[in-house]
């Protein structure tokens, strides 16, 4: 059976300030721990490679189960302290990319032409683009040989405007997810803030905010298990 490629954020706080973020730890863990109960095997890669920092905020949002994949020394190792560089991924060993969230990602997901480029190969070859949340900025922008974006008229969900105001960094962030992900041509929706929301179109699933993770994992998992990857 493939492996889940799962991204994470290198940023360490909001650029232009001195305030810390990172990887939403649940986003992560959450997401493992589904794989491990299914018996699925991941890597991790992370735009630069090695340290991954995580959102202070998140850590007031676990559980139980995040905090023992948190405990997991394989998950430090791997996952936090020794991520892959793109260079060193094979997309031919994954049958999924699923990129994680917290607000770093919104600075270097983007327009990460590595990270793009692995993420179109998988695709390509019949795997699976995967998100919750911010992470869904490492969808908005990869394009297809001809020019067309991976998203146009293809139904996701991410972290929305009215997630951001509340979260309090609508004038912080780079750019709004819903604008770009229509800009890009695709169908934005949501559900009332905070709420679990996940939704699959065609070889796209994603997941509107950190309550949603478990539901993602759960729809690429009965994916990954009836086709056979």
């Amino acid at each position: 059976m493939k492996k889940v490629l799962i991204v994470e954020t290198n940023v360490t706080r909001y650029k232009g300030t001195k305030e810390a973020t990172g990887l939403w730890l649940g986003e992560a863990a959450e997401f493992v721990d589904e794989l491990n109960k299914a018996g699925i095997d991941y890597d991790f890669v992370s735009p630069k490679g090695g340290f991954v920092p995580l959102d202070p905020r998140g850590m007031n949002y676990t559980d139980e189960s995040i905090i023992s994949v948190y405990e997991d020394p394989d998950f430090v190792h791997r996952g936090l302290t020794n991520t892959l560089k793109p260079a060193e991924v094979n997309p031919d060993d994954y049958f999924a990319v699923y990129y994680t969230g917290g607000h770093g990602v919104m600075w270097d997901f983007p327009d990460n032409k590595e990270l793009q480029l692995i993420a179109k190969e998988i695709y390509t070859h019949d795997g699976y683009l995967v998100s919750v949340c911010h992470g869904i900025a490492g969808l908005l922008n990869i394009k297809d040989d001809n020019g067309n974006y991976l998203i146009a008229n293809k139904s996701i969900t991410g972290f929305t405007t009215a997630e951001e105001i509340l979260a309090g960094k609508k004038s912080v962030v780079p750019f709004l997810n819903k604008e770009l992900a229509e800009k890009n041509g695709a169908i934005f929706k949501k559900k009332r803030f905070y709420k679990d929301y996940a939704i699959k179109d065609g070889r796209i699933i994603t997941g509107q905010n950190p309550f949603s993770v478990r539901s993602v994992a759960k729809l690429l998992v009965n994916e990954g298990t009836l086709g056979g990857n």
